[in-house]
């Protein structure tokens, strides 16, 4: 990675790489590296974003709805009485 990142900013860059080591672990970063590298990018925020989608949570499972609460009758879109409704105020 150290290679692909040239020119004035490329120190900053790899700073900014190895001190997300600290909070993800060296695996996490070099999964990160080769992931952005597989694809043609190498750029620090790349590389952070990557780590940051890996450590989101999952989403909570959801939540089964009760028998009690279940819809008997579906509700039916009836525009023509909201029409009404906006004639009569």
């Amino acid at each position: 990675m150290r290679r692909k990142l040239t020119g004035d900013d490329g120190d900053r860059q790899m700073v900014k790489i190895l001190a997300a080591v600290v909070d993800d672990g060296l695996t996490a970063v070099e999964a990160a590296c080769a992931e952005a590298l597989g694809q043609g990018v190498h750029s620090a925020d790349v590389i952070l974003n990557i780590l940051a989608r890996r450590r989101e949570p999952p989403p909570p499972p959801a939540i089964p709805t009760p028998q009690s609460l279940t819809l008997l009758h579906m509700p039916l879109a009836d525009c023509a009485r909201y029409d009404q409704l906006r004639r009569t105020a």
